[in-house]
């Protein structure tokens, strides 16, 4: 393929550490790049960010580390040096790779772009689009062209003029057909009365996929509210009410599953604490809940978007909102539920502040007899988000109520530190230890009552231990702690 100048220098070559990325390079190599051409070969780090941490980070990038330059682009070296390819190896932060490549692309004029198509895999390739090269392709600018490189096949697409940077209505017909509907509509057939589906007399509808698409403007990203690990959710309005409207983006195991469990139990439970599940469209994946006007516990105690600090007196609160939700799933019948993905990302706030517990979607029943014992229900995988997963079913498989307890005990100290998860317990335990507990806390709130807030904190820390077995029962200890302290700000509140 011959190439001018121009778009030699702008070679931009998107690598991570699979074998697509193998053959992407190795294809830019031999039909792209001519002898002492430059290239770039950019790798974005999406692991334990916040938005917060984005604004430490460059965004143009930065040279990679010794230790991911050895994980991600030491074996692309010699396969360039051999061509005499001049090569530039840098790294992009960003919580969305598709995002952070667009970004860098348009900021630099790139007009040559390689990627490894997604992983082979049936499933994945029913969803392609949802991956990253074909979200490159809807995003980047007409004048650049779009590689896609595996093994056996090479796409070389230019995007269309007018842009897309969400999933519309067309690509909704492929998730309908990835979406294995004959299993998904038994499922929600089971006990449907046409358009309502009742389970344990909670009720929600079945919406067709139109009148999604016209309550979300046509998946209009200027409505998106967020994004999870299993797709976006956008604000909407249907039967005159605002509603979260989340499309789910099935991955190489998750999706279907994540789909039906999330239905499964949100539609038999209801609780003040527990976000309400409205609606669903099964063919297409989507699920319509209640709208919650503060969005998420993180965002908030991270102040995205400049929110104001939420005060001590109201923190107490949720944390006892928090506890009481997952008291009810841990005692639901006949069977507790184990929600395996506690963390603020995953609590809503309302116009009042009050809290629920949503993305259940992970959640997992655990035969009653096996709930409370130290030999837990067995899952040979444990799931969940790093630094929140309990260690010992991390490192055991073996799930139980307490998993919760220790996601629930990071969750706290982030409460009342504002700090993000990874070693806030270290960071709590060891300013305690050093009696300089008050330099610990958020500095955005300034009256903390600081012996109430250190109880708050001794608890949390108890929840963190490493054992299952050490740490303290949800509804005899935690639970009626966490009340007795929202109490307190309560009878400030009125005073």
């Amino acid at each position: 393929m011959d190439s001018s100048a121009g778009e030699e220098e702008s070679t931009f070559i998107a690598v991570d550490s699979d074998r697509n990325s193998q053959h992407a390079v190795k294809w830019a190599v031999e039909h792209l790049l001519k002898n002492n051409s430059p290239c770039t070969l950019v790798h974005v780090i999406t692991k334990n960010l916040y938005h917060n941490d984005l604004e430490v980070f460059p965004k143009q990038g930065c040279p990679p580390t010794e230790e991911e330059l050895n994980q991600f682009f030491l074996s692309f070296r010699g396969i360039c040096a051999r061509k005499g390819v001049v090569v530039k190896e840098l790294v992009l932060h960003d919580i969305d790779v598709a995002n952070a490549l667009t970004n860098y692309i348009i900021h630099n004029s790139i007009s040559n772009v390689v990627v490894g198509a997604s992983r082979s895999n049936a499933l994945i390739r029913k969803f392609k689009d949802v991956d990253v090269p074909t979200s490159l392709v809807r995003s980047v600018p007409q004048s650049c062209m779009v590689h896609i490189i595996s093994k056996r096949k090479v796409q070389n697409i230019r995007p269309h003029s007018q842009n897309i940077s969400i999933v519309p209505s067309k690509s909704l017909k492929s998730i309908r057909e990835g979406f294995r509907s004959k299993d998904l509509n038994r499922f929600m057939h089971e006990e449907e009365d046409k358009n309502e589906i009742a389970h344990n007399k909670v009720l929600f509808k079945r919406y067709n996929i139109k009148e999604i698409e016209v309550a979300t403007n046509y998946f209009d990203n200027a409505l998106k509210i967020g994004e999870g690990a299993y797709g976006p959710v956008f604000k909407g309005m249907l039967d005159h009410i605002d509603v979260a409207v989340k499309a789910l983006r099935p991955d190489i195991t998750q999706g279907e599953k994540q789909f039906q469990q999330e239905v499964n139990v949100l539609s038999t439970i209801e609780h003040s604490n527990m976000v309400k599940l409205l609606g669903a469209c099964p063919e297409y994946g989507c699920l319509v809940y209640e709208y919650m006007e503060n969005g998420s516990l993180e965002d908030r105690l991270f102040q995205k978007d400049n929110t104001p600090t939420i005060q001590w007196k109201v923190r107490f609160k949720i944390a006892s909102e928090i506890a009481t939700g997952l008291l009810f799933l841990h005692q639901t019948k006949p069977e507790p539920i184990v929600h395996r993905d506690l963390k603020p990302a995953n609590i809503l706030l309302d116009c009042n502040y009050a809290s629920k517990i949503t993305d259940v979607g992970l959640a997992r029943l655990v035969p009653p007899r096996v709930a409370n014992k130290s030999t837990q229900y067995h899952k040979t995988t444990a799931a969940g988000t790093l630094c929140y997963i309990d260690p010992e079913y991390q490192q055991t498989g073996l799930l139980g109520v307490k998993s919760d307890i220790y996601s629930l005990g990071v969750m706290l100290l982030q409460i009342i530190t504002g700090k993000p998860p990874m070693g806030v317990a270290h960071l709590v335990q060891e300013a305690i230890d050093k009696g300089r507990f008050s330099e610990v806390l958020d500095p955005n709130v300034t009256d903390w009552p600081v012996e109430e807030t250190l109880s708050f904190a001794k608890l949390a820390l108890k929840c963190c231990e490493m054992r299952k077995r050490d740490r303290p029962e949800l509804d005899s200890v935690i639970l009626p702690e966490l009340n007795r302290l929202r109490n307190l700000g309560e009878v400030v509140i009125n005073n």
